[in-house]
């Protein structure tokens, strides 16, 4: 079964990846490869929810926990040492299972493992100071209007709450005279092994439950705590690992501007509105295979299994 496959675990936050992660691996004896863009960030185990001791002693995971805080990485980089990861694993690993799992909510790293990323222009330094002076001046409204002026095909994919993914566009946009959206890749990218993408949904008010009561478990392990630490290290201004959900109300709360009270509903809020995104962006998809999170965790894996004998799907 699944001999050279690479079975990809995606989903919104909070549906329930890292537990089914966790017991498929065990029971293939695979690695489990982590895509979240801020779960490979030291000091940010809480407000990532990255896998905790106890599971990565269940299986070995990558991509947790490896980089700097001020390291500024990005889905290109990811590709380039992931591929590379997974080559080697497929070399080690005993052929009639699935040789790795690749899990997390980032959409831009796991399209960069599963499609490749596309072949972007390079932008000069004057473009991106300008577009960087006037986002400092007119704030993200002003980003968004103008990438849905711009670029309206990408606007209806983009994470619209993201500065960076806004800024890259228009850099691209401006300076070349062609929407960014025209750049994206047609092809997918060649890859030595079979990739099966399976995607856990839940009912909305169901998923938003249980982002809510997440947040809540994160402030009890300490997220407030966490956010200050990490914070604090970057005075001068923050880097983009920290310009995330979670770190951006805790900041707010920290210079007054939220209560705590109202930081923990801003982070429940844009969590759910994270995860919205997330699904439009998987949904959009026509190479997922949809499972409901809410079967036994036994007949999940069993219908995976069935799914990963099938040999109509994956590519």
């Amino acid at each position: 079964m699944g001999s050279g496959t690479l079975v990809v675990i995606a989903g919104p936050t909070g549906v329930g990846k890292t537990e089914l992660c966790l017991t498929l691996a065990e029971r293939w004896g695979c690695d489990v490869v982590n895509c979240d863009s801020r779960q490979i960030y030291r000091d940010l185990p809480v407000g990532t929810a990255a896998p905790t001791a106890a599971g990565q002693q269940r299986a070995r995971h990558w991509f947790v926990g490896t980089h700097s805080l001020s390291e500024d990485y990005n889905a290109g980089a990811y590709e380039r040492d992931a591929v590379g990861l997974l080559a080697r694993l497929k070399a080690e690993h005993r052929p009639d299972t699935p040789f790795a799992l690749l899990s997390g909510g980032s959409m831009m790293y796991m399209d960069a493992v599963c499609y490749g990323l596309d072949d972007i222009p390079s932008v000069p330094a004057d473009t991106r100071t300008s577009i960087q002076h006037d986002y400092a001046a007119k704030g993200i409204s002003w980003l968004q209007s103008e990438v849905m002026r711009l670029d309206p095909d990408y606007w209806q994919q983009v994470d619209r709450h993201n500065p960076q993914r806004l800024i890259h566009c228009l850099e691209v946009t401006l300076h070349t005279g062609v929407p960014y959206s025209a750049f994206r890749r047609r092809q997918r990218a060649a890859r030595p092994w079979r990739t099966l993408i399976l995607g856990l949904q839940r009912p909305r008010e169901e998923l938003y439950e249980r982002i809510n009561t997440r947040v809540d478990m994160m402030m009890r392990n300490g997220l407030e705590e966490e956010a200050r630490n990490a914070l604090g290290k970057f005075p001068a201004g923050l880097p983009n690992s920290l310009k995330t959900v979670g770190y951006n109300e805790m900041a707010k709360f920290f210079c007054g501007e939220y209560t705590r009270e109202e930081a923990v509903a801003m982070i429940k809020q844009n969590s759910r509105r994270y995860a919205k995104r997330q699904m439009t962006w998987l949904r959009a998809k026509k190479d997922i295979v949809w499972l409901d999170a809410r079967l036994p965790e036994d007949c999940l894996v069993r219908q995976i299994e069935d799914i990963i004998s099938n040999e109509e799907y994956g590519f």
